[in-house]
């Protein structure tokens, strides 16, 4: 038994409960319910976390914003490292920038994220199909079709989801967080080949849950900006 064992249980039972009591009651095509089941499940799931989740985007939105200011300390004090620091710290604390306040938020959630990753691979999702999902327990590369739809669904997802979230322009921070957006695009594609369709789509629905709360996000900050 590991410290990940009760939260697996706790979250698969929840599962179970929102498929036999909420979902298998309302669709008739039980191979149908345990999709709709996994994309339930998600939502929830993302709701419960979503206050961590805005707490970790603010953040991580307010890092990008102050960049160009970075950038020309950086130009200023290049020869400086300690005066750098210095000035560094003390723009993030008049911007009210906390450097770990987008990791420590997605920290809280390892342990979820972790023991979701287990519920998605039981065997509870073997023969069940979902659009064109021949069976849920299966991987892109095993199923009748080989479309790897839901694998470059997974990616697409993860890239536009980065990208929202990334700073724009011409500066050399812009063009490493797009290149790196692109690579994490393509290696989530090609793991997601590999994943159980069921944990797939679980993580294409949290992506397109997270690309709504940072549009929705981002539209509440530059409306907060603009009545400053």
């Amino acid at each position: 038994m590991n410290i990940f064992d009760p939260i697996i249980e706790f979250l698969y039972n929840c599962f179970l409960f929102i498929h036999d009591k909420g979902i298998a009651v309302v669709i008739t095509n039980k191979n149908y319910s345990y999709g709709i089941a996994i994309i339930v499940f998600t939502i929830i799931i993302r709701i419960i976390l979503l206050p961590l989740g805005i707490k970790s985007m603010k953040s991580q939105l307010k890092m990008t914003e102050v960049q160009p200011e970075v950038k020309k300390l950086q130009e200023k004090y290049k020869k400086d490292p300690a005066k750098l620091n210095e000035a560094t710290m003390k723009l993030y604390k008049e911007k009210g920038v906390n450097p770990l306040g987008g990791c420590l938020p997605l920290l809280v959630q390892m342990p979820v994220l972790m023991a979701l990753y287990t519920v998605f691979r039981k065997d509870v999702f073997i023969g069940h199909s979902f659009l064109w999902i021949g069976d849920l327990s299966k991987t892109d590369l095993t199923q009748v079709h080989r479309y790897f739809i839901l694998a470059i669904l997974s990616g697409a997802t993860t890239y536009i989801s980065s990208t929202l979230l990334a700073a724009k322009g011409d500066s050399a921070q812009a063009k490493q967080a797009s290149t790196m957006n692109i690579v994490m695009g393509g290696f989530l594609t090609f793991m997601s080949l590999s994943m159980p369709a069921s944990l797939v789509l679980y993580w294409v629905f949290g992506n397109l849950f997270q690309i709504g709360q940072t549009i929705v996000i981002k539209k509440s900050n530059k409306k907060s900006l603009e009545e400053a």
